[in-house]
């Protein structure tokens, strides 16, 4: 009897190691090929946006370095997304966004991004990671003044594939937004600006 049940053992153990190991040998499947052309994901990402490096013009249209370099306010943002994937790894996609940003004397910038964006993304395993560039464009307001103009974002992100339907992560953006105001219908040189925010934020992603 004690045999028959060491013998019972044994064949339970083996087959959850062949279960295991199917399950594994079918997930490596499954990272290789697990996007093909058509599929599709909706995201919402949000967090913190930093000023970093502001760049303006002095009397003489010399570049001239903002006051951001050294103590950066912390603003916030929030986006949806939605991206379509081309192949296995090439994907292009749109963005709108929302944020605010503090100045240096604690008034508020508001932005709202939006534009396209194509990228690559890397597997392993259940983690994925996908590197962008976006252009568009960004209706801004500081105050009472107004601009509407080009913008340009770098994302890097690392997100886990939690289920077959949702993935998380994190991401770190680094974008540019260039004014290059008129008056009276020329050039203002003197009040061109390029100003670089970088972004750290969280997202959550819906696959379909």
């Amino acid at each position: 009897m004690q045999k028959i049940r060491v013998l019972a053992l044994a064949v339970v153990l083996l087959a959850a190691g062949a279960l295991g190991a199917q399950e594994w040998d079918d997930w490596d499947f499954y990272a290789v090929d697990l996007y093909t052309r058509g599929d599709q994901i909706f995201s919402i990402t949000m967090g913190a946006v930093i000023p970093t490096v502001f760049v303006y013009r002095d009397d003489a249209y010399r570049p001239v370095t903002g006051p951001h370099n050294f103590t950066p306010p912390v603003g916030g943002t929030i986006s949806l997304g939605y991206t379509y994937f081309m192949g296995a790894h090439f994907f292009l996609g749109g963005d709108l966004s929302f944020s605010f940003k503090y100045t240096i004397a604690r008034n508020v910038f508001f932005s709202v991004p939006f534009g396209l964006y194509a990228g690559w993304q890397f597997l392993a395993r259940q983690f994925e990671f996908p590197v962008s560039l976006m252009v568009g464009m960004a209706p801004q307001r500081y105050m009472d003044a107004g601009y509407f103009g080009f913008f340009m974002r770098a994302r890097a992100s690392a997100f886990y594939r939690f289920s077959p339907e949702w993935s998380f992560g994190l991401n770190t953006d680094w974008s540019w937004f260039p004014q290059r105001p008129t008056r009276d219908g020329q050039a203002y040189r003197a009040g061109n600006a390029d100003g670089q925010v970088l972004g750290i934020t969280i997202s959550a992603r819906y696959h379909f």
